[in-house]
């Protein structure tokens, strides 16, 4: 398990290596979060984008 820090907000991630090469990872603090890439760096960066996604459509539906 991996933190990830998003705006002063730390998320826990799950990274794993993937069968095929690379690797997952999955923020399980917002549904359907989930990201790869093909070094540990990489798939921590696109996860820290996701969650900026993830976090920015929640805020969205709040304002609603």
């Amino acid at each position: 398990m991996v933190n990830i820090n998003q705006k002063n907000q730390i998320f826990p991630v799950i990274l794993e290596e993937d069968e095929t090469g690379g690797y997952v990872v999955i923020n399980p603090s917002l549904a359907g979060c989930y990201s790869q890439g093909e070094t540990i760096e990489e798939a921590l960066a696109n996860i820290n984008e996701a969650t900026e996604l993830g976090l920015e459509d929640a805020k969205s539906n709040i304002d609603l």
